[in-house]
């Protein structure tokens, strides 16, 4: 495999916020690359992009500095690029695979940035003889406007060093290029041997995404309740209890050890208000992106998230009655807005309903 890298065609594929941010970032640092995005985000985009962060960093792209094609557009002679970089969301990786076929070569890099667990396993068998390398998104982005996107919060985007293959000090190399070619103020960049603790780590972080979606509040105010934070623990201890079975230690992402993580959550609230402040130092109305999927009745990734720490525990035996709920009451609420009948589960009554399933 060819390491000198520099002059590598780029393709994001599914550019919507992290994906845009993502292309723009590599746009600035004078890569070649196109974004492949809906028909509503290319609008966007004809008048250029902007990229700020919450440090203040911020660039502006011109449009004839960016090249997008619209999602699933039928171009039979569509060019193949050394890296696609996989930004749809779990729910859109069968279509994505589709879709795909057309610019992957047989040395095109694969990147797989989705949340949670078991999106690049569908990668790998539709293009087993491709690398497919994990990559961990830890910020938020945000459009704060047409074509201007936010990165909110901090935390470097994580490339898979390591591959178990017969290369994989080849791709090890790889990896380090691909972070010394993209790491910059904007987009800071590292890499990782153990992918896989890392994406459980954040996988825990994301257990109350679903409680979000439930509770229909934004994620600062269902911090502030202490009930909402008991079912987040809760979620936590299952994950904890599948990933000590399966030998992995999960590494440290905030500034609470991971194992100590749901003994902060379940703290009363005066004591989490000041033990925890950084947790609560977020904008009063952000709400997760499942919140959003669920409130227009989209399909959630809900199976890669508590779903996967379900079918993980299924395998070891296990029994986590706290998740497998979680993804019962959010695909009942999918019906529900799809029908218009969804409701908000306040703190109590959610409590009420973990409680009964885990006796």
């Amino acid at each position: 495999m060819d390491l000198n890298i520099t002059d590598s065609s780029h393709l994001v594929f599914g550019a919507g916020l992290i994906g845009c941010y993502l292309g723009g970032a590599m746009c600035d640092r004078g890569l070649l690359v196109k974004l492949v995005c809906r028909d509503t985000v290319k609008t966007k985009l004809q008048q250029g992009m902007q990229l700020t962060d919450y440090l203040g960093h911020a660039t502006n792209l011109s449009p004839n500095m960016l090249f997008a094609d619209l999602l699933n557009e039928n171009n039979p002679k569509s060019s193949s690029y050394k890296f696609i970089w996989l930004t749809v969301k779990c729910t859109g990786i069968t279509q994505a695979l589709l879709d795909l076929t057309t610019y992957v070569s047989a040395d095109t890099v694969i990147l797989c940035c989705q949340n949670g667990l078991g999106s690049d396993a569908l990668v790998k068998q539709a293009f087993p003889k491709n690398l497919v390398l994990r990559v961990m998104v830890p910020f938020n982005v945000v459009e704060l406007k047409a074509g201007h996107f936010h990165r909110g919060s901090q935390g470097q985007l994580t490339i898979e060093s390591s591959y178990t293959s017969d290369n994989s000090v080849t791709n090890q190399h790889l990896s380090q290029s691909l972070v010394e070619l993209l790491n910059c103020e904007l987009l800071p960049v590292t890499q990782c041997a153990d992918m896989t603790a890392l994406l459980w780590a954040k996988l825990q972080l994301n257990l109350g995404n679903s409680v979000n979606a439930l509770a229909d509040i934004p994620v600062k105010a269902m911090l502030e309740q202490r009930a909402y934070r008991i079912i987040i623990a809760c979620l936590m201890k299952e994950l904890l209890m599948v990933t000590e079975q399966l030998g992995i230690s999960l590494p440290k992402l905030t500034a609470v050890p991971a194992k100590w993580l749901p003994i902060v959550l379940e703290l009363p609230d005066f004591l989490f208000k000041r033990i925890a402040n950084k947790m609560l130092a977020i904008d009063p109305n952000v709400r997760t992106s499942m919140w959003c999927d669920v409130s227009q009745g989209k399909p959630t990734e809900i199976d890669f998230l508590n779903g996967a720490i379900v079918e993980h525990a299924q395998l070891l035996n296990l029994d986590c009655p706290a998740n497998r709920l979680m993804v019962q009451m959010i695909k009942s609420q999918n019906t529900k807005v799809l029908n218009t009948l969804r409701l908000a589960i306040s703190a109590k009554d959610m409590l009420a309903l973990l409680t009964r399933v885990t006796a």
